[in-house]
């Protein structure tokens, strides 16, 4: 008996985790049954900080997930694994130039938008400039975000089959909407 057919997976999550959601995406795509644990990132102070939760996910932050007897974070360090691991419904193109375009894609979502509209990041930007630095950012990354898939879009992000920039890209236009649309004429 595999350790993937042990224990059912266990996602440490908060709802509005943009990081948490791709995971999540991820998760139901491949059909992989899991449990939630939820992590409240406001309530008191945020369970994220507590010395419990502290040792499953060493950055205080979510995603965590419990799979296979090991605890990974980081979502797309997760994804990567659930792809290497799990490769039915694969959300990896097998071109490599689709691949790649797969990769730059989120690289713009999880490095230049998403950790700078993090809540960390915003407590420490300030509530006088938090608006603006938000919307500075996921303006400059949706540009971005929109010009390479004016080149690799079909269907979904890169061509006609769901991948993970598609995982990545939903939970950023609702934090995208949270942030900006609604400032901006």
């Amino acid at each position: 008996m595999s350790l993937s057919t042990i224990a059912k997976p266990i996602l440490y999550s908060y709802w509005r985790s943009s990081c948490s959601w791709r995971v999540r995406i991820a998760l139901n795509l491949k059909e992989i049954p899991y449990d939630i644990k939820p992590i409240s990132l406001i309530k008191s102070g945020g369970e994220q900080h507590c010395n419990e939760y502290r040792e499953v996910n060493p950055m205080e932050q979510v995603p965590a997930l419990q799979i296979d007897g090991h605890t990974l974070i980081e979502s797309l360090a997760i994804m990567h694994y659930l792809e290497e691991t799990r490769p039915q419904r694969p959300l990896l193109p097998q071109d490599v130039h689709k691949r790649a375009k797969v990769r730059e894609l989120c690289e713009i979502i999880s490095s230049g938008i998403q950790p700078l509209q993090n809540l960390i990041v915003l407590i420490h930007v300030g509530e006088e400039k938090k608006k603006e630095w938000a919307q500075h950012w996921i303006t400059r990354g949706f540009r971005a975000i929109e010009k390479v898939l004016s080149t690799s879009a079909g269907k979904y992000c890169v061509g006609d089959e769901i991948s993970m920039a598609d995982c990545l890209l939903v939970p950023q236009v609702f934090n995208a909407r949270r942030w900006v649309f609604w400032f901006v004429q």
